[in-house]
Order: C-alpha cells, then sequence, then structure tokens
C-alpha cells in the first residue's frame, strides 16, 4: 500500500542532510560541550556552528540564541522567565496578553500561572477568517502589561498573524513611555518595557524570520517541524530582556536554560535552519500549488465542505477543511486504513474529545469543529500522493454521511 503523509504541522520527516550531519556527533564527537577539554571543545564547536545558522535566520548575536529541549520548554520558559525576572525587581501582580487561537504550551502556562495568582491574562479573540486584530491587542494593554504572546503562525488553520504589526505597535507604544520617563542622558528602565514573544514554530518555513523586522523581543523555534530532530529548539532573546531561569543545576546557556547540551540534537536543529536559510522560493511555490489543487480537487467531488481559515494570509503547506454531517475521527482513521496521514487538528491535542478551541474562537460550531480534518503538505509531497487523497476521500464522506443521524 503506498503511504501518504500530510501531517507536516504535527512533525516532519528528518532530512537526510541533516542526518548526515548529525551522525558524527553521535559517535565520535561524544564530548561534553561544557568540558574544557579537547573532546568537549569539538563538541562546542559544533553549537557554536549552529548559532551561525541561527544567527542568520533572526540576524541576530550569537548570544541572543538559548537552546532547549523544544517549543514546549521555551514557551514556557518565555511565560515564567519573564514574570520571574520582574517579580525579582519588584513583587506585583503583572499583566499578560495572548490569544485565544495559542498551541496548548501558551495557553496552558498562562493558566496555571493565573491560577497560582502570579499574573493576570487577557485572550484576545480571532475574527472569523482566524486573524488576530491588532487594534484589540492594543486595548488589551494596561500600565501592568510586561508581556504580549503572539503566535507567528496558527498551527491548526496556517493562517498567518500580524507579527510586524503588532511588533511596531507594541514599540511605539514602548516610546512612548520612555519619553515621559527618560531624563537627560538616563539609561530606560527595562523593567518599563512592554516585551513581545512569538512562538514561531510553524512559521520558519515559509515567513520573515528577522527578529528586527518583527519587532520580537522572543521568539521560539523547533527542530522538528524544520525537517530536524524532535526534542530540540531554540529561543530568540534580544539582548536586555529581563529573563531567569526557571530550571537549576547548572551554568549553560548564559545561566537561563541549566543541563548538558544535547549536541547532536542542536546540531541537528543548526543543519534544518541552514537549509531554511538557503531554501528557494520555488519549493513553496510548488507546495502551495499541490495544497490549491488538494482544495479544488475536494471541492468538486464533494459537496457541502467548508474551508476554515484566511486564505490568503495562510502558510502555502496548510488546508483545514470541515467535511459536513462527516465525523472528524471516522474521517482520519478511515483515510489511515487507506495508507494516507492526516490530522483532526493540533497534535498536542489529539487525545482530547473537546471541539477545536482555535475552531471554535473563529464561531464556527461545534458539530462543523469535529467535521474538520487538517491535510499539511511537505516538500517531499508529489501530485501523485495528492491525487490518491481526491481519489479517497469522497467515497469515504459519502458513506460515513449515510451513517450519520444528521441528514441535509
Amino acid at each position: 500500500m503506498q503511504k501518504i503523509y500530510l501531517d507536516h504541522s504535527a512533525t516532519t520527516p528528518l532530512d537526510a542532510q541533516v542526518l548526515k550531519k548529525m551522525q558524527p556527533y553521535l559517535t565520535d564527537v561524544f564530548g561534553n560541550a561544557s568540558s574544557a577539554h579537547s573532546f568537549g571543545q569539538e563538541a562546542m564547536k559544533g553549537i557554536d556552528w549552529v548559532r551561525e545558522q541561527l544567527a542568520k535566520l533572526f540576524d541576530c548575536k550569537f548570544k541572543e540564541i538559548i537552546f532547549t529541549s523544544g517549543a514546549t520548554e521555551s514557551n514556557n520558559l518565555v511565560l515564567a522567565g519573564v514574570l520571574s525576572a520582574f517579580n525579582k525587581k519588584q513583587s506585583k501582580k503583572y499583566h499578560i496578553i495572548t490569544s485565544k487561537i495559542e498551541h496548548p504550551a501558551i495557553l496552558e502556562p498562562c493558566q496555571e500561572l493565573a491560577k497560582e495568582g502570579l499574573i493576570e491574562v487577557s485572550y484576545v479573540g480571532v475574527d472569523k477568517k482566524g486573524l488576530v486584530a491588532v487594534e484589540d491587542v492594543k486595548k488589551e494593554i494596561k500600565d501592568n502589561t510586561i508581556l504580549v504572546s503572539i503566535m507567528y503562525v496558527n498551527n491548526e488553520t496556517g493562517v498567518i498573524q500580524p507579527i510586524k504589526e503588532i511588533g511596531r505597535m507594541i514599540e511605539k507604544i514602548n516610546k512612548d513611555r520612555n519619553k515621559k520617563q527618560e531624563i537627560g542622558n538616563k539609561r530606560i528602565d527595562p523593567y518599563s518595557k512592554i516585551y513581545f514573544h512569538t512562538d514561531a514554530v510553524q512559521a520558519v518555513n515559509y515567513c520573515e524570520m528577522r527578529a528586527d523586522y518583527l519587532k520580537a523581543d522572543l521568539i521560539t523555534i523547533s527542530g522538528h517541524k524544520i525537517y530536524g530532530p524532535k526534542g530540540i529548539g531554540a529561543l530568540y532573546v534580544r539582548e536586555g530582556t529581563p529573563i531567569r531561569s526557571i530550571i537549576f543545576g547548572g551554568h549553560q546557556e548564559y545561566n537561563i536554560r541549566p543541563g548538558t547540551y544535547n549536541v547532536a540534537g542542536i546540531v541537528g536543529l543548526g543543519a534544518a535552519v541552514e537549509l531554511v536559510n538557503n531554501q528557494s522560493p520555488i519549493i513553496n511555490n510548488q507546495i502551495k500549488k499541490l495544497r490549491d489543487k488538494l482544495i479544488e480537487g475536494l471541492k468538486k467531488k464533494i459537496p457541502k465542505i467548508q474551508i476554515n481559515g484566511d486564505m490568503e494570509k495562510r502558510v502555502p503547506a496548510n488546508a483545514n477543511i470541515s467535511f459536513l454531517n462527516a465525523e472528524g475521527e471516522s474521517m482520519l482513521l478511515m483515510l489511515d486504513l487507506e495508507g494516507i496521514a492526516v490530522s483532526t487538528g493540533s497534535a498536542c491535542a489529539s487525545g482530547s474529545l473537546e471541539p477545536s478551541h482555535v475552531l471554535r474562537a473563529m464561531g464556527i460550531p461545534p458539530e462543523i469543529c469535529h467535521a474538520s480534518l487538517r491535510f499539511t503538505l511537505g516538500k517531499g509531497t508529489t501530485e501523485k500522493e495528492i491525487d490518491r487523497v481526491i481519489e479517497v476521500l469522497p467515497g469515504i464522506i459519502e458513506r460515513l454521511r449515510k451513517m450519520s443521524p444528521i441528514k441535509g
């Protein structure tokens, strides 16, 4: 049976070039990168090379890169680490702004911190196309706001959020605040600023990542979303951003993220980022062409379907589609029996029976949320594979609709 993988937003296959770069660090270059001897320093050379690749991606300084175990840790470090730094300066209840469509790695830490009474959180909504409005973020800003965290690309819909515009809005508010506080040549207090974070995990392959362009102070990325290994990620932290470690027991990563370096994983991340840095726009154009063919083919063959999310402000790989009166989990399992892998939403929420919080935030009724599939293509996706999905899925939908208690 032909196996077809259309779940690249959940994870991507390890690129052969990435594996090749990693292999020496899994066997021959095995030293602890924190050791002063030659074995350790050889390992550290690999890590330094990765910082070069990430510095190109973010257009930043080496010391603004922090390696983590992945996006979940990076996001927790941002939320708890920035709050900890502010509380060390002055202990009081601070305010964080995020959106209703964030990944659970943002939403759940926010909920926990709020439950403990450490912060106040505002959750900005989205329009029916899945877009956050800059003005809605601005309206939520208060005197005690210290952090805004808005994802770059939504993992379920692929919709690209106005990160650059939000960043510029926050920059202007910070400048206005500074004018009121600045006296002569007195240094601006870093604790008077609002800091801006974006979870850019789904954006790296497709969007502009320069930190100054985005006006972002903190940016999260993850290796396994860009054809790199799992269990490794990075956090861009703009110099001067107040942040403290949330785990302890070492001095690695400028005392912000202690722990023995995962050298092979870090090198894999760097190799994946190198591929992104050198990537031709042709690849993304090919992916978009196949994605559009998938959507048009399914629309022609299957009545009563709905495309979820803005089709213009969207990464080229994503198609989130609801098939009315067909249950998503059943569609997924029947496609899997045909050798076709897709998703019903975020992979991290696959154990939940609740309708997608992202689609619900867009105002989509629960029954239509439950009828949605997420198709996410990759650079290895072929036209033959798309043709196979267009051939197989209409029959599955027809069978499920006949079984559905909801008719019409």
